[in-house]
């Protein structure tokens, strides 16, 4: 495995969590009539601090997709996953606030759960695994099937309940998307740009980017980044490894030993992340409607603040 997959993945990573805060700082400001609606990306557009941000997701996805063209998307999808690290660089600026011992241990716990992931699992890509449309379609159908589920729950529940389910939904689609990307580099390299123009993933690529822009920014809009980044973060790996796994022929070891150590390290990962994402140093914001429907923010333990 080239060492260029870890390079750019982790600076992808970087350049994603920058963004996610750039942009939450933006859509939090966006009136609360324009969630889950293509208006929403328009106001946003007009926002300088918003295009800085969307500047920044764009180059973390190309440097995520120049991973994805050398590596394995379950070795890539976890390493995506601490963008969540890089956010908190940026939110400790913005509120202030140290990392202590709370932080820390979420930082170690993120890193070190992807290391154990990786090493146990060992995942590999194989090109020659026979993949039949069925299969590939059950399992893509399946993956908007969770993303869709996750729209139609936010939707019936309160707005201050509502950014981790639409988060979760866009994360499931990223990570659909990541799987994609993979699948798309093999036609390019096998095809050229000529092959690969005239087939369905690149345009349900850029459907999916898009559909997930606007759940994510939704999400942003609709709570405090604590509310949305962590769901964000936990579900594109996993649907990414899900996805690598059903329809591109990825694989990891089975024996109980390998087994262990995955469940370990990604359970430490899902567990640091949302450790992070409630974190004081987290950005607690408020909607664009600035009402009373906001959740408090959560303190260092967990416990909701009262508002002053």
């Amino acid at each position: 495995m080239p060492i260029l997959v870890y390079v750019y993945g982790l600076a992808a990573s970087c350049f994603l969590g920058v963004g996610f805060v750039l942009q939450q700082d933006a859509a939090a400001r966006a009136p609360l009539g324009d969630i889950l609606s293509f208006r929403l990306l328009l106001d946003l557009m007009k926002v300088p601090r918003w295009l800085l941000g969307i500047a920044f997701m764009v180059v973390g996805q190309l440097l995520s997709a120049l991973a994805l063209s050398l590596g394995d998307v379950s070795r890539v999808a976890p390493l995506l996953a601490t963008n969540l690290v890089f956010a908190m660089v940026l939110a400790r600026r913005i509120s202030g606030q140290r990392l202590g011992r709370t932080g820390w241990a979420g930082v170690v716990m993120l890193s070190g759960g992807v290391a154990v992931f990786v090493a146990a699992g060992s995942p590999q890509g194989n090109d020659d695994a026979q993949i039949g449309p069925l299969r590939r379609w059950l399992v893509i159908g399946a993956v908007l099937a969770v993303a869709l589920l996750m729209v139609m729950i936010a939707r019936h529940l309160r707005l201050a309940e509502e950014p981790p389910w639409l988060a979760a939904g866009a994360g499931v689609l990223y990570g659909l998307q990541d799987a994609l990307t993979r699948d798309a580099s093999t036609v390019l390299e096998e095809s050229g740009i000529g092959g690969l123009i005239t087939t369905w993933q690149p345009y349900t690529i850029v459907t999916s980017a898009v559909v997930g822009l606007v759940l994510v920014q939704s999400a942003f809009e609709a709570g405090p980044l604590r509310q949305s980044l962590p769901a964000l973060t936990a579900a594109n790996p996993l649907s990414g490894i899900a996805c690598s796994i059903g329809f591109l022929g990825d694989t990891v070891r089975v024996t109980p030993l390998a087994l262990t150590g995955e469940i370990v390290g990604l359970g430490a990962a899902v567990s640091a992340i949302f450790l992070l994402g409630r974190h004081p140093a987290m950005p607690s914001g408020s909607s664009g409607g600035g009402g009373s429907e906001d959740e408090p923010a959560a303190d260092d333990s967990g416990q909701p603040q009262q508002r002053n």
